[in-house]
């Protein structure tokens, strides 16, 4: 019992240093990106650039209110798109494709820079998520029952003081802050565990057969269950860590990102829009398997 305890506490003093390495550098990223956001927001940027992509969304079966919340998403996370989906009179149908375009297309600044971090190129991993989006979105404007509503939707929004946007924007950042220090330390700690307690060849053996089936090689285990459960700007903690120990090769992990760009935090992301309604299957399997596509689409061209 003693020698475990010796074991679980040496894998805390390991991990915490690289915790607050990797927190740090997501924190800094995270706060000043915001920050700019709330300022395009608040001067209503978003909305001008949103009043020229309209038209293109209204193709997908959207209104073009859509375009502001896309571009909202781009900047930002998924809980800024459920508030102001929560605005919007949007029927299911146009919801559930919106929604689906928002999970693979958001954070892109932090995300981003997960993603070149652990050895993708950003300019390629953009226009991926991008062009996965308008195709998720043309899809299941096919395929989903029911055809489009768009022109009912109304789209009003509360025109806020400076000093209550910037409320707003300080304890939700605050939040954002409290949330990355304690998951990244978590996260590291558990990782740790497993390395110590050799549990990581226990999770790549059953995940094998999956992985192979997905294009993945069985070294990106961890990483992939990581950012499928929690998403890439919270699981960089460990994806960037293996990479850095050897344990995933650059090209390993460019076709992992390839996945996890379009297809990741299946659990969280998908759960906040049951807020509003939506069926959570037609938010998760289209992005995983466009995102599988993906990943075999990138080997065959290598």
């Amino acid at each position: 019992m003693a020698s475990t305890l010796n074991r679980l506490r040496l894998c805390a003093l390991m991990a915490y240093p690289k915790g607050l390495k990797t927190a740090w550098w997501l924190i800094k990223i995270t706060v000043p990106v915001s920050f700019g956001v709330m300022l395009l927001q608040y001067f209503g940027l978003l909305d001008l650039i949103a009043g020229y992509t309209g038209p293109f969304f209204q193709l997908l079966g959207l209104p073009g209110v859509a375009a502001i919340v896309f571009i909202t998403s781009i900047f930002t996370n998924i809980y800024s798109v459920v508030a102001i989906l929560a605005m919007l009179h949007l029927p299911m149908r146009e919801g559930i494709i919106l929604a689906s375009m928002c999970l693979i297309s958001h954070g892109f600044i932090i995300e981003s820079a997960v993603l070149r971090k652990t050895g993708s190129s950003v300019p390629r991993m953009l226009l991926l998520r991008l062009m996965g989006s308008f195709v998720v979105a043309f899809l299941l404007n096919q395929i989903m029952p029911g055809s489009s509503e768009s022109g009912q939707s109304v789209y009003v929004i509360e025109t806020l003081s400076f000093s209550a946007a910037f409320s707003n924007w300080f304890f939700s950042i605050g939040r954002t802050v409290v949330k990355i220090l304690i998951l990244v330390n978590i996260l590291l700690f558990f990782q740790q565990v497993m390395e110590e307690f050799n549990w990581i060849r226990l999770i790549e053996k059953p995940m094998k057969p999956a992985l192979r089936l997905m294009g993945l090689p069985p070294s990106t285990t961890l990483s992939w269950i990581v950012a499928n459960l929690i998403g890439l700007a919270y699981g960089s903690a460990i994806m960037i860590d293996q990479r850095e120990k050897g344990r995933i090769t650059a090209e390993e992990a460019d076709l992992l990102n390839h996945h996890v760009a379009i297809s990741h935090s299946q659990l969280e992301d998908p759960l906040l829009f049951l807020t509003l309604g939506y069926a959570m299957h037609w938010l998760m399997w289209p992005r995983f398997l466009l995102a599988v596509a993906a990943v075999w689409i990138r080997r065959l061209l290598k």
